[in-house]
């Protein structure tokens, strides 16, 4: 016996670590590195968010808070979500504030599942949706969004992979590895199948403030979807507070209501201070999320066009700050093209098949990063491409 891991359950022993975190691992202690492989803003949080946290040390607000976070907080979310994205929430009853949108997804799957309940993971996704329907006890179908239909899901597949045991369907949009976003006429034809077959959809958008070219429509805000959705957002990325760790979860009373206990015994609540911060971001952050779009956009207009230049083809993404480019004209895998790519130039980019199987011959570029490091490390890009 391998008393190492021999106490360790089955499932747990059986995850693979992540393939984000790998490529960080071995870029460590490397001198002279650009990083494209981190999902996370080069922005400092907004000073007066991070002023309203100092604010709050200093009045002494340092106790717990209500289980569900700030009654304040909760009715500032709302009226968020009705004023920008048409989705209607009871503060008192279907939000819930939480420690990042990671840990909103966590509870929301241990709520909803039952073992062997299958969930619909739509691929190339976050590493962690299928490990936590695993954790929680429910069973990951995967359905591939192939780059042929811009990595969006059809109906028709949605269809096929519905099965009696099926309970929920797992979409993420703006998309996080492909920046890809389901239109109101996509997400409607999607809610059709939904409604058919009793499904409940979990629709992290905490990419949603981050759109270029569109309007953002919330799968929430869909007529029918309110008692069928249950909506993960968060603060991480629109006001650059991922060290924060502030998330919420909206759904309907009832669903909430096995959120809350979840959330009650793993975490009891948010930290204080960070929902002091993410009331002000709220209030007063909208001139900043604004400038920080502005900025991602050039941001993504100039590496997309570099990749194309280089030969690396890339689709235009529409949202969130990533770009998934094709490396199938270098003859290399994924995976060999990333670590390739990071001991002979020193820049990181994530291999696509981290984010699933129809993320093979991809790599993840994050545009989170400063124009100048952006424009470096597409000259090494380029050095590194033209040597293949």
């Amino acid at each position: 016996m391998d008393l190492k891991t021999s106490y360790l359950a089955k499932h747990v022993q059986e995850l693979r670590p992540s393939g984000i975190r790998k490529f960080f691992d071995a870029a460590a202690g490397m001198k002279d590195v650009i990083s494209l492989g981190v999902g996370e803003p080069d922005f400092v949080t907004p000073w007066n968010v991070r002023e309203a946290a100092i604010s709050s040390l200093e009045e002494g607000h340092t106790s717990y808070t209500a289980n569900a976070g700030l009654a304040e907080l909760r009715q500032e979310i709302a009226k968020y979500m009705r004023n920008y994205f048409s989705a209607s929430y009871h503060p008192e009853s279907e939000i819930t504030v939480t420690v990042g949108a990671s840990e909103a997804i966590d509870i929301a799957l241990r709520a909803i599942l039952d073992p062997g309940d299958e969930v619909i993971v739509v691929e190339p996704c976050f590493v962690s949706y299928g490990p936590l329907v695993t954790l929680a006890g429910g069973v990951p179908v995967y359905v591939q969004a192939l780059k042929e239909n811009d990595f969006k899901i059809l109906p028709a597949q949605l269809e096929e992979a519905v099965t009696a045991r099926t309970k929920a369907i797992m979409i993420c949009s703006p998309n996080n590895p492909t920046g890809s976003m389901l239109s109101a006429a996509e997400l409607e034809a999607l809610a059709d199948v939904v409604k058919k077959h009793h499904l409940l959809v979990l629709s992290d958008e905490i990419y949603a403030e981050l759109v270029y070219d569109e309007k953002y429509t919330s799968i929430a805000s869909l007529k029918g979807m309110h008692e069928r959705t249950i909506l993960i957002s968060g603060f991480s990325k629109d006001l650059a507070m991922t060290g924060w760790r502030l998330g919420f979860v909206c759904a309907p009373e009832a669903i909430t209501a096995g959120i809350l206990k979840i959330h009650q015994y793993a975490i009891m609540c948010a930290p204080i201070m960070a929902q002091y911060a993410g009331l002000e971001g709220l209030r007063n952050g909208r001139a900043d999320v604004v400038e920080m779009r502005k900025s991602y956009r050039r941001r993504r207009n100039y590496i997309v066009q570099s990749l194309n230049e280089m030969g690396l083809v890339c689709h235009n993404p529409e949202g969130a700050f990533y770009t998934f480019p094709s490396v199938e004209s270098t003859g290399l895998d994924s995976e060999q093209f990333a670590q390739k790519l990071l001991h002979e130039e020193k820049v990181v980019v994530v291999p696509g098949n981290a984010f699933g199987a129809s993320g093979e011959g991809h790599v993840r570029c994050s545009y989170a990063t400063s124009m100048s490091q952006l424009q470096e490390a597409m000259r090494r890009m380029h050095r590194f491409v033209s040597r293949l």
